[in-house]
């Protein structure tokens, strides 16, 4: 299965290399030049490159993570340009953060969660071609051994799992390509992998999500809903009828190791099915489900993973609000055991330079002592993490926005937990986020 994901994503870069260079050969010197001014680019009319510019097409070839959909309503931060039949794409986010996490077991760090992404767009034959590359430099902007964070878990530190810290993100978070291919009027199929991809499993990631853009910290339900964001290998393939999409994919399940500048290959025997619906620009919505064989690398035993979200956008006058719904749970096969989180987040962007955002989480955790020396007769805990926070845009323009922000956040928590983590622990943030411009919308 490997072999067919290489020889896919090869065949791809292959085809599109070939067809750009026989398109070269065709274009006028007048029209390779054209497009670069940003200033004079119709999104409408170029729609990405899309030829009919349908709701499909910009669902498929959005700004969101693997083949996920998310609203197209919502504002988009990247810069633009047309190279000869290419349609070149950049965009990302830096959070320069200090993080101060009270209680026994917090912590005070100076950190940076980051990423980037390109995507590189064109015709080919009657379909479109999409290639895209993700980078982080989590692995040097992260505090040894991650980043604080109150009940967060999952991956491991030095051999050890990780408890009360958010893991850095590999250099690598998508190396993949995505083919979408019209076959009739309400038709379309969907073509997607690579050795650094995401599977057809949960929402958009916390990372591309719209309504998490001005929220440094990962979601306590991270590892419950949308973890296998960086997955190494995947093929995804789906059909869209209408606004409906049904897709599968197979995958390798198992988390990243602690070496984060590699790919970290496996047998790709996990396996996962989403159905997404979108009725209108402002919705959508999604439910998935998979097995992921042997996901952690401490713990014995494969899980099913099941999700459900809703995402909403709407504009508001000189601003836009998005929010997110959403469900996610772990099964853990060898312990018959589940674990539920419930999320809902959302940012309110008003009077064009101004942000408020609010995240609102229930989770359980089962991996909180994972070298024992908790609560006697508990094995996990229902934890409510409720986080609030604003940025105010110091920098706006078509090229940079610059905001300085801060956030605050509280929990719940059983009371037996009180003699580990304090009665009333709270994390604070103050931060620096930038990310490229706001493209305008052409209706």
């Amino acid at each position: 299965m490997k072999r067919i994901l290489f020889n896919t994503v090869l065949m791809l870069a292959v085809v599109s290399s070939s067809y750009a260079q026989h398109q070269h050969e065709q274009t006028p010197p007048a029209q390779e030049n054209a497009g670069h001014d940003m200033s004079q680019m119709d999104m409408q009319n170029m729609d990405m490159g899309h030829e009919t510019g349908s709701p499909v097409q910009s669902l498929e070839l959005g700004f969101t993570s693997g083949t996920s959909w998310q609203s197209q309503t919502a504002p988009e931060h990247m810069w633009m340009r047309k190279w000869r039949e290419w349609q070149l794409m950049a965009h990302g986010e830096l959070f320069l953060t200090f993080n101060h996490q009270g209680g026994p077991r917090g912590a005070g760090k100076a950190e940076s969660s980051n990423w980037l992404m390109f995507m590189e767009e064109r015709k080919v034959g009657r379909g479109t071609l999409q290639l895209r590359q993700m980078l982080s430099a989590e692995p040097l902007t992260a505090p040894h051994p991650g980043f604080p964070e109150l009940f967060q878990t999952g991956e491991t530190y030095h051999g050890a799992p990780l408890v009360d810290h958010q893991h850095p993100h590999d250099v690598f978070g998508e190396i993949a390509a995505k083919y979408v291919l019209p076959l009739g009027e309400s038709l379309t199929w969907t073509l997607y992998g690579g050795p650094a991809a995401e599977p057809a499993l949960g929402p958009t990631a916390f990372l591309h999500r719209n309504s998490a853009a001005e929220i440094p910290e990962a979601p306590l339900g991270h590892h419950l809903q949308d973890s296998t964001h960086i997955s190494f290998g995947v093929v995804t393939t789906g059909l869209t009828y209408k606004m409906v999409k049904v897709e599968g994919s197979v995958f390798n399940g198992r988390e990243p190791d602690e070496r984060r500048y590699n790919f970290d290959f496996g047998s790709m025997d996990s396996y996962s099915g989403r159905i997404s619906f979108s009725p209108n620009k402002n919705w959508t919505a999604q439910y998935s489900a998979g097995r992921l064989i042997h996901p952690e690398a401490l713990e014995p035993g494969d899980m099913v993973r099941q999700t459900a979200s809703v995402n909403y956008a709407r504009t508001l006058g000189e601003g836009n609000w998005q929010t997110t719904l959403v469900w996610g749970r772990n099964h853990k096969i060898a312990t018959q055991t589940n674990q539920n989180s419930y999320l809902v987040e959302s940012s309110l962007n008003f009077a064009k330079k101004n942000y408020a955002f609010t995240r609102v989480e229930l989770v359980d955790k089962d991996e909180l002592f994972p070298e024992g020396g908790g609560p006697v007769g508990y094995e996990s805990f229902r934890i409510g993490a409720y986080t609030f926070g604003g940025v105010r845009d110091l920098v706006q323009n078509e090229h940079w926005q610059v905001g300085l922000g801060a956030d605050f956040s509280v929990y719940s928590k059983p009371s037996v937990l009180n003699a580990y983590y304090g009665e009333h622990p709270v994390g604070l943030r103050v931060f620096l986020r930038i990310r490229p411009g706001q493209m305008a919308h052409h209706h």
